[in-house]
């Protein structure tokens, strides 16, 4: 339901107290005075700390600096008719006893004469003993059309000319702004371009970069990558490529779900973390990176806060790539350790995320040690699908040790002996055939010389994979996966 609505049917129904979690206190306002003055017909009063009411010069500076005498004020002025009182930042105060008793106790006045009360505040507060007198409703970011109608309204103001650019672009480009980090971002670009094209979208995603990393839990990451710089993983990119449109106009016209994601779980180096830049660069979306690990803070109920902030974040992003990497490191299989249950909360929190979101983020999550994980997040309806990417075989690391070659030389690659070389690399990762690469660069800069394939035979003799660093497990992982318990990526 649409938040005006929803605020206009409150509002009519005799809801008095309603707390609003925004952070756009001025857009608030705004639509409040709209409600008032074409749906509800209704008087409305505004009420600051600093400044107490402030909207009429009948009662204006009443109750400066006096949260109990703001409350007071309602029964005082008695209004004519419906009256709506927009009390800002009015959390801070709640925690007061007088503050408390007065809100109860004003509650019943309020229903009995048409009135009610809206708190705005950036989060959520409320003391126990007022959970049930408060409906509590979030104010969320502007959608895709309301931005699309400020675009369209600040270019005609300013006369902007934006025919080089597309605006659905800077729409989707403006996702998870506020109206005024907009406003403040198209003033700051029409002075530094003569017209909107598309060197300006580069300046737009480093301010949603900096918007996104304020957060301390995810980062935006920006890629060039795309699916065919990575060798093999045939059936995982064919998967991919079919689902690159999934995010159009086209594909919700068809009646196509969103996709949720994919876990990708496998052996390290072999390209679980490329292919989660690739997938951004190549649907062109945003990439937003968790890291799980700082999801969990010292305070009781802090991490189940920062996990549904993270959550709330990417869907304001949306569409967009939300990629978490190795989640094994964190969400675990029950053991015998113990943190008073933090875990199994967060883990709930992302769960019931995945299996109901209807947002456009795909995830892409990255384990090495997929048995260690709960079952409860293997199971079919949280990932669209499970991966596993094994080490390269014969033919996919010619095609890994072409690639690397082909960007470290590019004019001369094909003199490399390529295909012996790939045949000494048996058990190699695609991460380690360009670290041997770069080893044999490193010996040749050192001689003053061009590197050979002599030079990359020399490093592969004396280099030691992790395959036979820990095989058993290795073997054990690779068993598993091909008796059929999970999706091969080749």
């Amino acid at each position: 339901m649409l938040f005006q609505t929803q605020l206009r049917l409150l509002l009519s129904s005799q809801h008095v107290l309603i707390y609003v979690v925004a952070t756009e206190e001025e857009r608030l306002e705004y639509l409040i005075n709209y409600l008032a003055q074409k749906h509800l017909k209704s008087s409305i009063y505004l009420w600051n700390f600093i400044d107490g009411y402030h909207n009429n010069p009948n009662y204006l500076n009443q109750a400066v600096r006096n949260p109990v005498q703001a409350l007071e004020f309602i029964e005082k002025i008695s209004p004519a008719g419906p009256a709506i009182f927009f009390l800002k930042d009015f959390h801070f105060f709640m925690s007061d006893i007088a503050v408390i008793r007065k809100i109860k106790n004003v509650s019943r006045y309020l229903r009995q004469n048409n009135l009610s009360i809206i708190i705005s505040s950036p989060e959520l507060s409320i003391p126990s003993s007022l959970r049930d007198f408060l409906t509590v409703v979030e104010f969320p970011l502007p959608n895709a059309n309301e931005i699309k109608m400020e675009l369209t309204r600040l270019f005609q103001v300013l006369s902007i000319d934006s025919s080089s650019l597309s605006l659905n672009d800077l729409v989707l480009a403006y996702r998870g702004f506020s109206v005024e980090r907009i406003r403040r971002s198209i003033a700051k670009l029409i002075n530094n371009y003569t017209s909107l094209d598309y060197s300006a979208m580069t300046s737009i995603m480093l301010e949603k970069q900096q918007l996104i990393r304020q957060t301390d839990i995810l980062d935006f990451c920006s890629t060039s990558s795309s699916l065919d710089d990575i060798g093999g993983l045939v059936f995982l990119k064919d998967w991919l490529k079919k689902r690159s449109s999934a995010f159009s106009q086209q594909a919700k016209n068809y009646g196509l779900p969103f996709p949720r994601g994919i876990l990708l779980m496998g052996i390290q180096g072999t390209g679980k973390s490329l292919i989660a830049k690739s997938i951004a660069s190549q649907w062109k979306l945003p990439l937003l990176k968790l890291d799980i690990g700082k999801v969990f803070a010292g305070i009781v109920g802090e991490s189940e806060k920062r996990m549904r902030q993270a959550i709330k974040i990417s869907e304001q992003s949306s569409p967009c790539i939300l990629w978490i990497d190795e989640i094994d490191k964190v969400f675990t299989r029950p053991s015998s350790s113990v943190d008073s249950g933090t875990t199994s909360r967060v883990l709930s929190t992302f769960l019931t995320w995945l299996a109901d979101k209807d947002q456009a983020v795909f995830v892409v999550a990255t384990a090495n040690q997929l048995l260690s994980l709960p079952s409860e997040l293997l199971r079919k309806g949280r990932f669209d699908e499970i991966f596993f990417l094994n080490l390269p075989d014969l033919q996919e690391r010619e095609k890994i040790f072409q690639i690397h070659l082909e960007k470290f030389r590019p004019l001369s690659w094909p003199k490399y002996d390529i295909k012996h070389l790939s045949i000494l690399t048996d058990s190699f990762s695609g991460a380690e055939i360009r670290q041997v690469i770069v080893e044999a660069m490193y010996n040749a800069f050192y001689a003053k010389r061009e590197f050979s394939t002599q030079d990359i035979i020399d490093v592969i003799d004396n280099f030691i994979p992790l395959f036979f660093t820990d095989q058993e497990a290795m073997l054990r992982m690779q068993k598993w996966a091909m008796s059929g318990s999970i999706r091969l990526a080749s």
